[in-house]
């Protein structure tokens, strides 16, 4: 099972497409972080985005219509990106869950597309997510 957080716009079609998304990571097996199940009211959002970030091997990025610039989406992205630069064992997993493009530092990662074929993209990304004891 792979530790797997799920960043996304939390508005609107996202949200629904994040939740989808998170359910069927969890169906095939996966340990899902998503904002919605793991921060309760009282938590410091900070600290628990933070613990899920340190765990995850994985960060799957939901591009939206709506783009991946809000500030709670970037950070999370910068940040597993900024661990992966350092040396840390984070894979960013690019997915296109409503459309729109990759902001440039990440335009060379190829993403999932979810927009035509759901079961097709994500198949794809779960060959992409490998097996970490």
């Amino acid at each position: 099972m792979a530790a797997v957080f799920i960043s996304h716009r939390g508005t609107g079609a996202d949200q629904a497409g994040a939740e989808r998304l998170a359910g069927d990571l969890k169906a095939a097996g996966h340990d899902v972080w998503l904002d919605e199940w793991e921060i309760d009211p009282g938590d410091s959002i900070v600290e628990r985005m933070n613990d899920g970030l340190e765990e995850a091997a994985y960060l799957v990025l939901c591009y939206s219509d709506a783009g991946v610039t809000a500030p709670w989406i970037s950070r999370e992205w910068m940040s597993a990106l900024a661990r992966q630069l350092s040396g840390a064992k984070i894979r960013i997993l690019p997915v296109r869950l409503t459309g729109n493009k990759a902001p440039a530092i990440l335009a060379d990662i190829k993403a999932a597309d979810l927009t035509h074929d759901w079961d097709a993209g994500f198949a794809e990304l779960l060959r992409a997510i490998k097996w970490r004891g």
